[in-house]
């Protein structure tokens, strides 16, 4: 008994010494714990909106209760399932090609043996990264012009008729998504390279010996060895599903284009800021962020799962 009150004497102080230890770090964190609650848990008032016949001026809560009609309301409008379908189709491609290009492009670029080449080649691929969508879509909006862009320019000159790239429903959500996969996967690749180096390099040495040239080397050494990482990604990516890239696509997109380009987050902002429908704009954004509370959670049980990634 005196032995285990003595070890159990000894644990608490080993706590307590931990916990003085610890506590500047715990400190530090006070200011980002008090910006989170004051961005994103306050706000979370506003969801009443979405029962609420909601009038500015009687205020957040003044406003008479309805219950589920605006969500009623919501999925009554001709283009909402649409929209939800554009959103999924663009999100989706963007993630099946955002785990894609940057394990090619890894592979690839585990493959140059010259350093220097390497690092020019990874900051050419990182610097759109930074550039934001305000800049790019600029870019873009010069670059696929039909009358002046210069793909179309060399479109013109291999005989094929100009694309309207950013103004043809046809085209426009293949060209939200190969642009986004454009601008993201050098900076994803950071990742993959990561990986690529806890591979054990006598596996290769061992593989030469056997006779097998790089192709099989990669597809029996490189690519077993990044598995775990490539699910892993894939599955965290989930969780963004109905995120479409609202910065991205509401910096190019028209009403021409609504048809095929127009996504949740892009309709929300039109109704609630541009046609004051607040009630049912905010009905839209709560089922959007049940639904994606839904992926997320998915997600990191099959991460769990399947790759034995937890965060607790």
């Amino acid at each position: 008994m005196a032995k285990r009150l003595e070890r159990r004497g000894l644990s608490q102080e080993v706590k307590r010494a931990k916990i003085l230890r610890e506590l500047p770090l715990h400190l530090m964190l006070i200011p980002a714990i008090v910006l989170v609650f004051i961005y994103n848990y306050l706000p979370m008032a506003g969801i009443s909106i979405a029962f609420q016949r909601f009038q500015p001026a009687n205020g957040l809560f003044g406003s008479p209760f309805i219950g589920m009609a605006n969500f009623r309301t919501l999925f009554s409008l001709p283009d909402t399932w649409q929209v939800i379908g554009n959103t999924i189709f663009i999100s989706l491609f963007k993630m099946i090609g955002g785990v894609i290009a940057p394990v090619v492009f890894a592979l690839l670029l585990n493959e140059i043996s010259n350093k220097s080449a390497r690092r020019i080649f990874q900051t050419m691929v990182y610097l759109p990264n930074f550039l934001s969508w305000i800049i790019l879509s600029g870019i873009f909006l010069d670059i696929l012009s039909p009358t002046r862009g210069i793909v179309n320019a060399g479109l013109v000159k291999l005989g094929v008729e100009p694309i309207f790239f950013l103004g043809d429903p046809k085209w426009f959500p293949w060209t939200m998504i190969f642009t986004d996969i454009w601008k993201g996967f050098g900076f994803g690749s950071v990742i993959y390279l990561a990986a690529l180096t806890s591979i054990d390099p006598s596996l290769y040495e061992s593989a030469v010996i056997d006779g097998a040239d790089r192709w099989r080397q990669t597809w029996h050494i490189t690519l077993p060895g990044i598995t775990s990482t490539i699910i892993l990604m894939t599955v965290l990516s989930m969780a963004n599903i109905l995120n479409g890239g609202f910065d991205q696509i509401f910096n190019m997109y028209n009403p021409a284009v609504y048809s095929t380009g127009d996504i949740l987050d892009t309709m929300i902002y039109r109704m609630g800021i541009q046609n004051a429908q607040f009630a049912v704009s905010t009905a839209a954004g709560l089922f959007k962020s049940a639904i994606s509370f839904v992926f997320i959670v998915t997600s990191y049980y099959l991460a769990d799962r399947f790759a034995g990634y937890r965060i607790f």
